[in-house]
């Protein structure tokens, strides 16, 4: 797994409000367009320098079309990256704090050791 490319998608996609809008409506297609078009570009860095050898395993690319963070944490994904970037998608349709309760009762069943975050 490339847990460094799952949380540039999440850091990345976090960062720009249209790309949180088009994430959230419509998920599959983002995450295809953003392996294409962005998963080899440097982060932070101009536009001309990319590598060539960045994708997704399909397991990634599976959890992220479907918004599921629990997949993604299994995966190593940065929990914080996850809730950050979903806090913003699905805060809005949930009650104050819903969302956050609702995103760690769905991980309540992960049990130390956690899965390694480190990338």
């Amino acid at each position: 797994m490339s847990k460094y490319l799952v949380n540039k998608f999440l850091f990345t996609v976090d960062r720009d409000p249209e790309l949180v809008e088009r994430y959230r409506e419509d998920p599959r297609g983002t995450v295809e367009w953003w392996e294409a078009a962005r998963a080899n570009t440097l982060l932070n860095c101009v536009g001309q320098e990319a590598s060539t050898w960045l994708r997704f395993e399909d397991a990634e690319r599976e959890a992220l079309a479907t918004h599921d963070h629990c997949a993604l944490f299994a995966l190593g994904a940065h929990p914080f990256l996850t809730l950050t970037l979903f806090i913003a998608m699905f805060e809005r349709d949930h009650e104050t704090l819903g969302y956050q309760k609702q995103y760690a009762e769905r991980l309540a069943h992960f049990a130390l050791p956690y899965p390694d975050i480190a990338t």
